[in-house]
């Protein structure tokens, strides 16, 4: 009889304590799970000439390096553009060089003996000019013809004196601000071939990145608009994982702390990440008017947490599933 007594009493404690761990079980705060997904930087590789694609040397999945081949563009419009400003650039370099060369000895030599021809002008119309003053003075001329000649020999003095000037124009050369303009011109069109020399370079793109290519978007043969994102590169060695937390739970998230998550398409194993960025601006998920007495809507913040180790295999778009 003892024994069934201590067996019921062993059940019955055993029961006690069964209820007393549901119920205590049941009143513990749940965990809360939140599920961010896999981000990773990416690049695109775009060129500002437009033009048709004549050769693309990458597929979706190759990995490149820096410096490695992606695609090459046909412009017979940048090429022509560059032979016009080699060209311009050319007369412009004539101009320059002529202005500080001065003129020629020729031209030189046509201008003084212009001047001589004018002096020589000049002294026979001052003798000229003494004859028919004296046989003026006589009476013998009258003022008429005293006057005529007078007025050509003042013109001799002037003629004289444009023509001195031109050939000491000819002797000095361009004027210090010819010379300036005409350089100026010349690195100008100087300026123009590096610019346009400069669009093609970008007939023939190379990466400027690590990284995988997950896109090609515009094929051989098919013409490519300015800028436009050719081929597209993502860098898995520069990947977090990307969080939407609602306010309230922000304050357990801190820059620098550090959370172990879990990633499904890994075998669901455990990783360790770090919090490395926390959205300034918060957004409502979805928006609505609270009603009196419920409580209030409650904004989203983006938080990042990048891994502490490089991850292998790790993709873009992967579940990640973190426990508070």
């Amino acid at each position: 009889m003892n024994k069934i007594l201590i067996i019921i009493s062993a059940l019955i404690a055993g029961l006690i304590l069964w209820v007393g761990a549901t119920f205590y079980k049941a009143y513990q705060p749940k965990p809360l799970n939140l599920q961010g997904e896999i981000d990773a930087q990416t690049y695109n590789i775009s060129s500002k000439v437009a033009g048709r694609i004549s050769q693309i040397d990458v597929k979706k999945g190759d990995n490149v390096k820096v410096g490695d081949f992606i695609f090459s563009i046909n412009s017979d419009e940048v090429k022509a553009k560059l032979k016009q400003a080699i060209a311009s650039k050319d007369v412009a370099e004539a101009v320059k060089n002529k202005a500080d060369s001065g003129a020629r000895i020729q031209e030189i030599e046509a201008a003084k003996s212009q001047y001589q021809k004018a002096e020589a002008a000049q002294e026979l119309m001052k003798i000229t000019y003494k004859r028919i003053k004296k046989l003026y003075d006589e009476g013998v001329l009258s003022e008429q013809k005293h006057d005529e000649a007078y007025t050509r020999l003042q013109a001799s003095k002037y003629t004289s004196n444009a023509a001195k000037q031109l050939y000491i124009m000819e002797k000095e050369g361009e004027r210090s601000e010819d010379k300036k303009a005409a350089l100026a011109k010349e690195e100008v069109y100087a300026g123009k071939i590096d610019e346009v020399e400069s669009y093609v370079k970008e007939l023939n793109l190379y990466s400027f990145h690590n990284g995988e290519v997950t896109s090609v978007l515009i094929h051989e043969g098919e013409l490519a608009p300015t800028g436009f994102p050719v081929v597209t590169l993502t860098d898995m060695n520069d990947s977090w994982a990307r969080f939407t937390v609602r306010e309230d739970l922000l304050p357990r998230f801190k820059k620098g702390k550090k959370f172990n998550v879990k990633l499904p398409g890994l075998s669901n194993k455990t990783y360790e990440f770090e919090v490395t960025f926390i959205s300034v601006m918060g957004s409502f998920a979805v928006w609505k008017a609270p009603q009196a007495g419920k409580g209030f809507d409650m904004k989203s913040f983006e938080v990042h947490m990048y891994p502490t180790k490089p991850i292998k295999d790790l993709r873009v778009g992967m579940s990640v599933l973190l426990e508070l």
